[in-house]
């Protein structure tokens, strides 16, 4: 097993980068031998603060920006491997929420992943892989997520027809849709952010998984970057086209 997890001489293009998801995945490769990172963020600071043992280029920008990639694709070089992780949240009712809302989220989660996943096709190499990051509010509603649980389906969408387009190259596109993962995005969550303040974060964490989630607890970015090194993997080798769903059970 370590030597099918063994990313040696490897060069991997992760979004979102800079905290969350997206740092522990950068964290997980490292530790798994990649050889290369090319990172990109719009916090630009966030990047800076990244301690990671192996060599990098960092890309500050909006992943919605075709610009940015413009850039990536002339200045990047290949990769092996791709994990589009970048998303931000959003809710509301649908008759109370206003267009503006909807193009935010969808700019970010669904224009900036597709910008991503054109320019990791573009710059793999033949039997390399890509993961996306989805969510369970792609595939179960809920009220309040009708922008960002569209979004995260047209995530899911979008990797299954990729994977057909990619196959043959021997590239693998798969997606994973993580439920509650302790992250800052609950921090920039109004109702949260009360919650935060009147019985503590990780108390008011705990309290919400134990209402919500079968296992009784929410994932930390730790697990689901361990999820996604497997995907991305030579033990996932005839896996394309899939759906990890990762949530405690909350689909059930």
């Amino acid at each position: 097993m370590a030597h099918d997890l063994d990313f040696s001489g490897k060069s991997v293009l992760v979004t979102g980068a800079a905290s969350g998801i997206g740092a522990a995945c950068a964290a997980w490769l490292c530790r798994h031998g990649a050889a290369r990172l090319v990172l990109a963020d719009r916090d630009a600071a966030g990047l800076e603060r990244l301690d990671l043992a192996c060599t990098r280029a960092d890309f500050a920008g909006d992943v919605s920006d075709p610009a940015l990639w413009e850039r990536i694709e002339a200045e990047a070089g290949p990769i092996d491997h791709a994990v589009i992780n970048a998303g931000i949240s959003g809710g509301g009712a649908i008759a109370e929420s206003s267009f503006d809302e909807w193009r935010r989220v969808m700019a970010v989660n669904l224009d900036g992943a597709f910008l991503s996943l054109r320019t990791a096709l573009r710059l793999l190499v033949d039997d390399g892989s890509v993961v996306l990051t989805a969510s369970v509010s792609g595939i179960k509603a809920a009220p309040g997520t009708a922008a960002y649980g569209a979004s995260k389906a047209g995530v899911i969408q979008l990797a299954r027809v990729a994977a057909l387009e990619a196959a043959p190259r021997g590239i693998r596109v798969n997606a994973i849709a993580p439920g509650g993962v302790d992250t800052p995005m609950w921090d920039r969550q109004p109702v949260f952010v009360e919650a935060f303040e009147a019985m503590g974060r990780v108390a008011a964490l705990d309290s919400m998984a134990r209402q919500t989630v079968p296992l009784g607890r929410f994932e930390t970015p730790e697990e689901i970057a361990g999820q996604i090194g497997f995907l991305l993997s030579d033990l996932a080798g005839t896996i394309t086209g899939t759906v990890l769903v990762s949530d405690g059970g909350y689909t059930l």
